[in-house]
């Protein structure tokens, strides 16, 4: 791309181009400040594709063209819950549910929580961070809709079903999110819509083969992450979050898939929470400190990337794709067909 490609924004500028598409597109103030605050956070964590483009993402699913109603506990006995989402989009409803976590943590040591209903969450690790600045240790699962074929599979089965886990330390959070495909599905759909190609091994088309067109893989299947090689354990692991996903199942629409579940509990039921994050934190510079191998010039622990691209982009801005960001721009005018 070229420089004309581009638009740079500042931290406040960027959060009101996208607090301002979401009002545009119909939700109210808070919501439209979750959705921005979770795209933001992705983007000045260097995830472009989970950025202010996945804000298009939102527009064009096809659950957003149905009502909404407000996040609401379904079933309750202390320390669990049932959300239903009332097809509420996944970062407004996971973003409450984090809330409802963490309340509950806090008042019963423990809490699990379910929710049902809703779609597209976005990064995991923005859920497990808050759980964890809240000196809770934070596990969130995701089981998604159908975007990745079992292994040795030609069609798609699976959701891409994250798993992402959040721990209190001295310093930042320990954070850590993976998911189970061998590609993103923001990330496919961003390369979709700005066609760019996807790197090899990671997709079929609808034939099936191999393929490293964005579009066609979105016709196809993603494969789970270890490929054709090792890809039986990505598809495990896939296949755990889709059972943990069940659970929320009370919650869900007829045909619906999806399911996300939450859990957080505080370390001092077994040690004193300072001593936790002393000794967290131990471990994580006893890693780092590990001889490293020709050639390495850091042992880097996950997370830590982010943290400091969040620091300097929070000083400098970030770059948007232009037709992202005239996509926007339309939608703030309140035209819901942006052409992005």
């Amino acid at each position: 791309m070229t420089a004309k490609d581009r638009m740079p924004l500042t931290v406040a500028e960027a959060r009101a181009l996208g607090e301002a598409a979401m009002r545009g597109a119909g939700f109210d103030a808070d919501d439209a400040w979750a959705l921005t605050d979770h795209v933001l956070d992705a983007a000045l964590c260097g995830y472009e594709y989970s950025g202010l483009p996945k804000l298009l993402n939102v527009i064009d699913d096809p659950h957003f063209r149905q009502p909404r109603k407000p996040v609401a506990v379904l079933r309750e006995a202390g320390a669990m819950a049932v959300l239903d989402g009332g097809n509420t989009t996944g970062m407004v409803a996971a973003y409450r549910a984090t809330q409802a976590t963490i309340a509950r943590a806090e008042a019963h040591g423990l809490a699990v929580v379910c929710l049902g209903n809703s779609w597209m969450t976005g990064r995991s690790a923005y859920y497990c961070e808050a759980i964890a600045r809240a000196g809770l240790v934070g596990i969130h699962t995701v089981a998604a809709p159908a975007a990745v074929a079992p292994f040795g599979g030609a069609r798609k089965a699976l959701g891409t079903n994250p798993i992402a886990f959040g721990f209190p330390t001295e310093g930042e959070p320990l954070v850590i999110d993976m998911g189970t495909s061998a590609f993103m599905a923001t990330d496919l759909q961003f390369r979709a819509r700005i066609g760019t190609p996807i790197p090899e091994g990671v997709a079929l088309g609808p034939d099936g083969r191999p393929t490293t067109d964005a579009k066609a893989a979105r016709e196809g299947t993603l494969l789970p992450f270890g490929g054709t090689e090792g890809g039986y354990k990505g598809f495990g692991l896939a296949l755990a979050m889709d059972a943990l996903g069940v659970l929320a199942s009370g919650a869900r629409p007829p045909g619906e898939m999806s399911g996300y579940l939450f859990m957080a509990f505080k370390p001092d039921v077994f040690l004193p929470l300072e001593d936790y994050r002393r000794a967290v934190s131990a471990r994580i510079a006893a890693v780092k400190a590990t001889p490293r191998q020709e050639g390495v010039s850091e042992i880097r622990i996950p997370g830590e990337r982010a943290y400091k691209t969040r620091e300097r982009l929070m000083r400098e801005g970030i770059v948007i794709d232009r037709k992202i960001y005239n996509a926007l721009g339309r939608l703030a005018a309140g035209n819901l067909d942006h052409g992005g």
